[in-house]
């Protein structure tokens, strides 16, 4: 029987969104902050889906914002519910703050605005569809999911029900970044050749190394909707382990997509025929295979594009971490810790009033509030996610085939190549469906 999404549908049951296993604090706080005062009572509402690492610091960014007020938790650990309760109702000074174990209770609330997703990647699909039918917009964490299908599913969701998408790759809200794709759009490096692009991989490693048969499913724990959609397996505490889940296919396509859709994003906002265009696509990929882990561990992709231009997209184990785009007049190179440029004046230049401008938010959280208010799309709309998410999927496809594949973005198929168009789907299981 097939397990439907309904806002509308309470379940008696115990059941849980799944839990976010998120990466450190990494969010500088310049990415979030107070940008004014709302209208008094008239603050949107936000329910939090997933709220271990990630959803944590998503939820708490959040709580700084005062035109906002979150009132709903949920998550399979009972724990996590808790301590995210706590914090919330700590936060306004009540006990206000709601508890559920099955994101579809919390959809299903006519006075829930909007709600942060943060439950692991391969949830991502579902539970955004789901949000877009029940009409609220979202902050969504990266990827759109594990597979092009889904990543399009949300797309479409989204645009059909007219909803407010922001995901979280915020450093579209961050001042270098924001400089150098600027510099990149307005030919201030001439006319860009190459994109070079690296991201976090092979840095990270599993924790877990117990015993990998069957464990007891420990109290407050619900694994049967922590694993959802994935294929069935029984509970062991490796899957479920920080960074563990990361790293295996079922929860996760891997770094290549998961981590490498921040700088592709970036990739893609300076120079857009990086994700508009056609493009012969290369890559050479290492696995992982260490307890569960088995995805990609290293990769080397090559893109290569009309008139001969190319991205190349790597590990940062085999290239200098971050963004840089490559001109016949120059370049600027752009990463969490800094921004370089050759000439060095770039980092200095007066944009002119004439000059292609990308965004003026400072503050990825307050972004998504203001356009839920003016119905625009924010500074990373779920256009923008959509298309890096599926760049760092199809190198992870071609790896796996280990054969040139020719990709058209209007279609959103390979050309001449079954087997490759059948790996841009993956099942679900369960009962779940989208």
């Amino acid at each position: 029987m097939k397990t439907h999404l309904n806002r509308r549908q309470f379940l008696a049951s115990s059941l849980t969104a799944g839990a976010a296993l998120g990466l450190p604090n990494i969010i500088p706080s310049s990415a979030f902050g107070q940008d004014g005062a709302p209208s008094p009572g008239n603050r949107i509402t936000i329910g939090c889906i997933g709220v271990g690492g990630m959803g944590t610091d998503n939820m708490n960014n959040f709580l700084k914002l005062p035109d906002c007020r979150v009132v709903a938790v949920c998550d399979a650990y009972e724990e996590r519910r808790q301590r995210a309760k706590g914090i919330v109702d700590a936060q306004y000074g009540d006990t206000g703050c709601a508890m559920y174990a099955d994101f579809r209770e919390v959809l299903a609330r006519d006075d829930i605005d909007a709600v942060m997703i943060a439950a692991q990647d391969h949830w991502h699909a579902l539970i955004a569809t789901a949000a877009a039918k029940a009409g609220k917009d979202m902050y969504c964490e990266k990827p759109l999911g594990v597979s092009v299908e889904e990543s399009r599913a949300i797309f479409d969701a989204v645009r059909k029900n007219n909803r407010v998408f922001q995901t979280g790759t915020w450093q579209r809200s961050l001042e270098p970044f924001q400089r150098a794709c600027t510099l990149a759009r307005n030919g201030y490096v001439g006319k860009i050749h190459t994109v070079e692009v690296a991201t976090e991989g092979p840095h990270y490693k599993p924790k877990y190394e117990g015993a990998m048969d069957p464990q007891p499913v420990p109290e407050g724990f619900d694994w049967e909707m922590w694993r959802g959609p994935a294929p069935t397996e029984p509970y062991n505490p490796g899957r479920v382990a920080w960074p563990d889940w990361y790293l295996i296919f079922d929860y996760c396509t891997g770094f290549i997509s998961n981590w490498g859709v921040h700088h592709l994003d970036i990739a893609n906002w300076g120079c857009p025929w990086v994700g508009d265009e056609p493009f012969e696509l290369e890559c050479k990929e290492t696995f992982r295979n260490q307890g569960f882990t088995n995805n990609v561990n290293t990769w080397d992709a090559t893109f290569t594009y009309a008139d001969g231009r190319k991205m190349s997209f790597k590990d940062k184990e085999h290239m200098k971490s971050g963004c840089k785009f490559i001109g016949d007049e120059g370049w600027v190179h752009v990463d969490r810790s800094g921004i370089w440029a050759e000439p060095e004046s770039l980092l200095t230049v007066e944009f002119k009033d004439t000059d292609t401008r990308l965004t003026d938010s400072t503050n990825h959280g307050a972004n998504l509030l203001e356009c839920i208010r003016s119905r625009k799309d924010p500074v990373s709309s779920v256009e923008a996610a959509h298309k890096a998410s599926c760049l760092g999927m199809l190198a992870d496809i071609a790896g796996r085939l280990e054969t040139k594949l020719k990709w058209d973005p209007k279609s959103e198929r390979f050309q001449d190549n079954d087997e490759a168009n059948a790996m841009l789907h993956r099942d679900m299981h369960n009962g779940w469906s989208l």
